[in-house]
């Protein structure tokens, strides 16, 4: 075998036995050309939990690591379509309606989650226990007490990778270098972080309808409370219900939110802010002590500006007006980074000409190759080690994505314990830390 060959023997060594040996072992390009080569046997299995228009996305990525044998939805014409897709299944993957099933198979070394968000976590964990690795989509989470809940078990299951969807952490010409430039300093002390991230969409009242055939919608809805099937309660529409999902809050904070939280170095265990005030939000519908008053029309806010203040003195507006991206304003500058483009005096003078080498992306890389987001997460699978958008500083992120969502809710300003992760002050507020699942659907604590 050479030194780009490798078996699903050697695939599946445990992780700290190969990230023993990653020093010595020849540099090895985790790439899809590298591996379309390669014969069945000689790659990992994968089972795709979720394959609607994301869920697609991802399984044709993943595919290019390995050989998708399974794929699951609670809607059969995603999972037949993704089983029959010349670059997923092609005519040959198993179908199933229930990932339990996915999750029982011993050949499946890799699951990819991309469900609503309001089943990531349950699945993820379960996924952990079965043995699998696991890539799941953003955001991880629907509340704070599940970012402890899924944190718990990555700690408990240290050997499997677990990546999570935020490619805007493997842009190394945008996101990555703003990033380098924020935490070396370049732009002086931080002071303000403009996050915008759109407001959500507007829409109802929706009528009842009768649940299509195809759709299993007891088990889409899951831990959510039982309601009748409106079309746009499902599918791509459910980041707009807070019953599933937490709006631009968590849809595009978890991008955002995520990238800043990392240039300001608070995204480890026991940071955060300290105080996030949501008196400036409004939502499509009527709102009585942080509930909607209708159940017929998206939810989420639509107009928003929360500032988060940090104990450092740093304030982060979390904002639905401006152009969607992150402004870092400095004492020696301002920079603005999104999708498309990366802007401000500080690239226009190039000043981290000599500041952004191949050694500082290695360094945000956690010690691994900058490359490819499933690059990195089928790299961590054999070598061992986090992956670059690993679960305990995502749910750093999380944490404030889901305090904005509540202060938002309620309108006012509340008090957060990042140390203790407890909302402070208000029992009200606190109540949003969790919810109770439906009976059936409860998620397993590790």
């Amino acid at each position: 075998m050479t030194q780009h060959q490798t078996s699903r023997r050697d695939f599946l060594k445990s992780t700290s036995a190969l990230a023993a040996a990653a020093t010595a072992t020849p540099y090895f390009a985790w790439s899809q050309p590298a591996f379309a080569n390669y014969s069945a046997n000689d790659r990992p299995n994968i089972g795709c939990i979720g394959v609607g228009s994301m869920g697609t996305g991802d399984a044709r990525g993943h595919a290019g690591f390995g050989n998708v044998i399974a794929v699951c939805d609670v809607d059969s014409n995603h999972a037949n379509r993704a089983k029959n897709h010349d670059q997923i299944g092609k005519g040959k993957a198993d179908v199933y309606g229930d990932y339990r099933k996915v999750l029982e198979r011993e050949d499946i070394e890799v699951v990819s989650v991309v469900t609503p968000d309001h089943w990531h976590i349950k699945i993820a964990i379960e996924a952990l226990e079965a043995g699998k690795h696991v890539f799941c989509q953003k955001p991880l989470t629907l509340t704070l007490e599940e970012n402890q809940l899924i944190r718990n078990a990555a700690k408990k299951y240290n050997k499997q990778a677990f990546l999570i969807g935020t490619q805007q952490r493997s842009d190394r010409n945008k996101f990555m270098r703003a990033v380098n430039m924020v935490q070396k300093g370049l732009l002086g002390d931080i002071s303000k972080i403009t996050v915008g991230i759109n407001g959500s969409p507007t829409g109802g009242p929706f009528e009842v309808a009768d649940v299509p055939e195809h759709l299993d919608w007891n088990m889409w809805l899951g831990q959510a409370p039982k309601v009748d099937y409106r079309e746009k309660r499902c599918h791509y529409q459910f980041r707009w219900w807070y019953e599933y999902s937490g709006g631009k809050f968590t849809d595009w904070g978890a991008h955002h939110v995520d990238i800043a939280t990392w240039a300001i170095n608070q995204h480890e265990e026991g940071q955060g802010p300290v105080s996030i005030d949501g008196t400036d939000a409004k939502h499509p519908v009527p709102y009585e002590n942080g509930w909607a008053t209708k159940d017929d029309s998206y939810n989420t806010s639509n107009d928003f500006n929360v500032i988060c203040k940090y104990e450092n003195g740093i304030e982060m507006h979390v904002t639905s007006r401006g152009d969607n991206g992150i402004l870092f304003e400095g004492s020696k500058g301002r920079l603005f980074v999104n999708r498309g483009k990366i802007s401000g005096t500080p690239i226009e003078e190039n000043w981290d000409k000599d500041e952004y080498t191949i050694e500082d992306q290695t360094r945000l890389y956690k010690g691994k190759q900058p490359e490819g987001h499933k690059n990195n997460f089928y790299r961590c699978i054999q070598e061992g080690g986090l992956t670059l958008s690993d679960v305990f500083s995502h749910v750093q992120a999380m944490n404030t994505c889901h305090l904005t969502a509540i202060a938002a809710r309620l309108g006012r300003k509340i008090n957060w314990d990042p140390k203790k992760e407890e909302i402070t002050g208000d029992s009200e507020a606190a109540e949003f830390f969790a919810r109770t699942p439906r009976e059936g659907f409860e998620i397993h604590r590790v």
